[in-house]
This record gives structure tokens, C-alpha cells and sequence, in this order.
């Protein structure tokens, strides 16, 4: 998610008050177009230097992004492999800088430089958020509830921390529907990296999607509890794979192909919440999300128990081998998915995919964009109710994140709190489509 850090910082300060601290694309475009001559201080105090020198420092806001780079001769910004404007020198520096209109917005893009002929710098995960990410005049917000922290029985003391979002729409008496993201404390700072709480309002607010409590919930820490079987487990993989504890517990949670994390997330952290809130209790009203190996846990979740969740967002997911066989009881691996959706029952579910041609390959446990190919093909195949939006971007949450109130709109299409059971049947957009085939355009 570092790639794009600085897609969102700190908002509504006159640019030249904030002239010593890291300022946001308008705020810097607003200090070039005036020919501040505060602008220089104004880049370094941005952007990190390293940034600057390896040509990845960037800021955006909406269509709108402010460049900057050192190059020791003028460099040729290229959008989406076409020139973009003229970059200008700071005078006295080997700083170069531009502001540029990017579109469509609600998309990624990708930007590098010539500097003398050569291709330099640049990055594949430059998202362009459109208006429905970001506050809208007249639209409430809800509300975040302090960190709770959750001690788990079902995986032997295991500590987790979460928090509850409820939007202003929501009226106790009024059961609400239900969506759980992993890796949650990466969505809940509205100036962050992934800015989901606007666009919930936003959607709520428009109707889009049903009036909702969202859990977001990271990972467990198992350091708590030594000696216990899940931390003997997690210990093991730990050196097993080279990975610390804390990570090794994300990936037990996320990866294991069984129904032990949804069963945690249901009877437990779920009923917490159930407690405080008036909860839809049908699978039609629940959908769930995350990224990476919160995009297999996320679609695992719904797979073994749709009466729990029908409805799955999955950005860049894991669908590999990395808990394959791990436990015994377990032999199933993320890698085994596609099959399983080819040869097991039909689940009444319905499934946003996204990942990129320059997402992973890792020689432990596979081909992230390969794997989520196979599923989308899975899932065609067998009619399911899916859509699977392939880009070039990286192991990065950018095209997700600039995605997120369209598929939030796709995945909550039709939804009538006066029903409870539906059948999903394949999008119509999707369903004449032909299957996603392989070209080889480079080694």
C-alpha cells in the first residue's frame, strides 16, 4: 500500500501557512500556478528525498496530481505511456515539477519519465479517485467506534483488535446490514491510504448500498498466549516459512482453506457486535472483504458458509498455496480453489475479483494474477454471479481502493431490505462475455 501514501494527506490548510509540512495535490498546485516561491521548500517537505531521487514522488487528488523529481536534465513525464505536460526546473536545484489533469478518474493509471532517452522512475499504481471517495456537501457522516479488542476462544487466546463504523442513517429499531473488512485499521483513517468511510457515506447516503455496520478487524495476536495449540501452529509456521509470529498468525487466519475463521468471526466477534447493534441475521444482507491473503479469507468465509455471507469483495487475493497441507486436518490450499468452485456444489454467492497483470509471483507458492484468472474462469464456468476487474497495477491496493464505491454499487445491485433469501444469477453485462484468455507480451 506504500505505493501510493501520499495520495491523501492532510486537507484544507491555505498553502502558504503549510508551506513547512507535507501538503495535499491542490495545495501544491495551487503554490506552482502562483509561482510561490515557497514551492521548492514546499516539495521537499512532502516528499520523502529518497522519492524524489528514485522518481516515485507523486500527490493527488480526484483528476488532479502534482510531480516532482530530481533529474539532472529535463525529464519527459508519460501518462499512461502518452507525453504529459512539460515539467518545469526549480530554479537553482536539479528539481523538476508538473501539475497534470488526469482522467477518467475511479481508475488506476500509471506514470514514468524519460530523462535522456531512458525510461526512469514512475510507478504502476496511481490511482485516480472520483468524487463519490471523497466528503460530499450535505452528506452525513457516521460514526467510528474506539479500538475494541476481542480474546478469542475458538483460537486459544488469541487478542484482536476492531472497530465498529455506523453510518448516521442508522435507526436501532431498523435491523441494518452487515460488512466485515480484514486488515481493517488499514481503512478507518479518512486522510489514509484506502478511503472507504467517505464513499460508505456517500453510497448510503445516495441509496447505493443498504444502510450498513462495518467491522473492521485486523488480524489476531497469538504473543499473548504461549503454549497453546494455535500458538504452537503459529510458532512452527513461523519458522517453518521464515515469517514473524504476527504474520505467520494473519496468514493461519487468512490463508487456511476451513470454516475455523468464519465460525470466529460469527460466534464470536460478530455476537459482540450483535449485542450492541441491530443486525441483519441473512447472508443476503452480510458481505465481506479484504486484500491479498484478506481477499482468499474474505471468499473462504463466504465458500463455507454462505448462510453467513453472500456477498465477497476481493482485492488482489492470495489464491495460492501458502497454508497448503499445513494442518493435516486442512490438505485443501488457496491454489485448489479454482477446482473446488468447478467440482463442489454451487454456493449462492456473488463475487467481485480485482488483481493486476504485475501483481505477484512468489517461487514458494505461486502466480497471484494467474491464480485470479483461473477464478474468474472458475466462476464463469460455473455461472456464477461474478465480475473480475483486471488491471496492470501490483501487489497494491490503488486499483481497489479507486474502484471501491463501483464495485460496492455492483456487489449491493438490487437490494430490497424487504427480502431476505435471493438467487444470484450471473450479471447480464458478464454473461455473453467470452472466457479470459493469455496473451504472452514479454518475459
Amino acid at each position: 500500500m506504500a505505493g501510493f501514501a501520499l495520495s491523501l494527506a492532510a486537507r484544507g490548510a491555505a498553502p502558504e501557512a503549510q508551506a513547512a509540512e507535507k501538503l495535499t495535490a491542490p495545495q501544491l498546485i495551487a503554490l506552482a500556478q502562483s509561482h510561490s516561491p515557497q514551492l521548492p521548500s514546499a516539495i521537499e517537505a512532502t516528499f520523502d528525498a529518497a522519492r524524489l531521487k528514485d522518481g516515485t514522488a507523486w500527490a493527488g487528488r480526484g483528476p488532479d496530481f502534482f510531480f516532482a523529481v530530481e533529474a539532472s536534465s529535463a525529464p519527459t513525464l508519460m501518462l499512461d505511456d502518452a507525453a504529459g505536460p512539460a515539467m518545469q526546473p526549480i530554479a537553482g536545484s536539479s528539481l523538476w515539477y508538473v501539475a497534470a489533469h488526469i482522467e477518467p478518474v475511479a481508475r488506476l493509471h500509471q506514470f514514468h519519465y524519460l530523462v535522456n532517452g531512458a525510461k526512469f522512475g514512475g510507478a504502476l499504481d496511481l490511482p485516480a479517485y472520483g468524487p463519490l471517495s471523497y466528503p460530499q456537501p450535505g452528506v452525513p457522516a457516521g460514526t467510528l467506534s474506539e479500538k475494541l479488542i476481542h480474546t478469542s476462544r475458538i483460537y486459544d487466546g488469541m487478542k484482536s483488535e476492531y472497530w465498529i463504523y455506523v453510518p448516521a442513517q442508522y435507526d436501532p429499531k431498523t435491523p441494518a446490514a452487515l460488512m466485515v473488512f480484514q486488515d481493517g485499521g488499514g481503512y478507518i483513517d479518512r486522510n489514509g491510504n484506502i478511503p472507504v468511510l467517505d464513499a460508505i457515506d456517500n453510497l448510503v447516503a445516495q441509496k447505493k448500498i443498504p444502510v450498513m455496520i462495518c467491522v473492521f478487524i485486523n488480524p489476531g495476536d497469538i504473543e499473548g498466549s504461549p503454549g497453546t495449540p494455535t500458538f504452537n501452529f503459529v510458532n512452527a509456521f513461523s519458522q517453518k516459512w521464515d515469517r514473524t509470529l504476527k504474520d505467520s498468525m494473519r496468514s493461519t487466519l487468512y490463508d487456511t482453506v476451513s470454516d475455523r475463521y468464519v465460525h470466529f468471526l460469527r460466534d464470536e466477534v460478530l455476537a459482540e457486535v450483535g449485542a450492541r447493534y441491530n443486525l441483519r441475521k441473512d447472508a443476503y444482507s452480510h458481505a465481506i472483504t479484504g486484500l491479498s491473503s484478506g481477499g482468499i479469507c474474505s471468499f473462504n468465509a463466504a465458500w463455507q458458509m454462505p448462510d453467513e455471507f453472500s456477498r465477497v469483495l476481493s482485492w488482489i487475493g492470495s489464491y495460492a498455496s501458502i497454508q497448503w497441507k499445513e494442518n493435516p486436518a486442512n490438505a485443501d490450499g488457496g491454489q485448489d480453489y479454482p477446482d473446488k468452485i468447478l467440482r463442489e456444489a454451487h454456493r449462492n454467492i456473488r463475487v467481485w475479483l480485482q488483481d493486476g497483470s504485475n501483481d505477484l509471483e512468489n517461487p514458494k507458492y505461486g502466480d497471484w494474477p494467474l491464480a485470479n484468472l483461473r477464478m474468474a474462469n472458475a466462476l464463469k464456468m460455473k455461472e456464477y454471479d461474478f465480475h473480475f476487474s483486471f488491471g496492470k497495477g501490483t501487489h497494491n491496493a490503488g486499483q481497489g481502493a479507486a474502484e471501491f464505491p463501483e464495485s460496492m454499487i455492483w456487489l449491493w445491485r438490487d437490494y430490497d431490505p424487504a427480502k431476505s433469501p435471493e438467487q444470484f444469477t450471473m450479471d447480464p453485462g458478464e454473461k455473453d462475455r467470452p472466457f479470459f484468455r493469455v496473451a504472452i507480451v514479454s518475459r
